[in-house]
């Protein structure tokens, strides 16, 4: 049953994308709207959507939500991720996230400090944004 979750998961390329960006480290919906220049309401969708089926864990800092792999992934759910590193590594959407994650890093290494007191006054993910 495990494995047929995560196939679910993994057969829309939006989910494919936020997951391949969430291997490098928890990151909050902003963050995933500039990498992968898609709605909010597209992302938060996706995000619940793994979410619900066990391959992201959300946690509330301060007025964010933060995204990011399980603490503990399943035998199935690590194999599959570095399935999906090896394939997207040559292809030019999975690279145009990567450099976009890249050029945001310094604005987002809050969330993976874990300190929502130092996110930079620009962060869209704010008081009353939707998560």
């Amino acid at each position: 049953m495990e494995l047929v979750k995560i196939y679910e998961c993994l057969c829309d390329l939006t989910r494919l994308r936020l997951l391949h960006v969430l291997v490098q480290g928890p990151l909050c919906v902003c963050h995933f709207q500039e990498v992968l220049g898609e709605p909010q309401v597209k992302i938060s969708k996706h995000l619940a959507y793994l979410r619900d089926r066990g391959l992201v864990e959300s946690e509330r800092q301060g007025n964010w939500v933060i995204y990011a792999l399980p603490a503990k992934p399943t035998r199935e759910l690590t194999s599959n991720l570095a399935c999906l590193q090896d394939c997207a590594r040559e292809n030019a959407v999975f690279k145009r996230d990567l450099a976009r994650l890249k050029k945001i890093e310094p604005a987002c290494a809050w969330v993976r400090a874990g300190e929502p007191q130092k996110a930079p006054g620009q962060c869209r993910c704010g008081p009353g944004a939707a998560t």
